[in-house]
């Protein structure tokens, strides 16, 4: 019920950046290759800020 007014961890804001950067370079490489390819490169650094952080 106290889930609403929990804030965000940066790993879980992280995550959810990461997951969206995914579906979207999975959606635009039906049709725009060089775009898709962008979007995974924003991804995997952002899975690089994650596997940085702190347990």
């Amino acid at each position: 019920m106290f889930a609403i007014f929990k804030k965000k961890t940066e790993k879980e804001r992280l995550q959810k950046k990461y997951k969206t950067l995914m579906e979207e370079s999975y959606k635009l490489s039906h049709t725009n290759r060089k775009a898709s390819d962008e979007k995974q490169a924003e991804a995997a650094e952002i899975l690089e800020q994650i596997e940085k952080l702190p347990e």
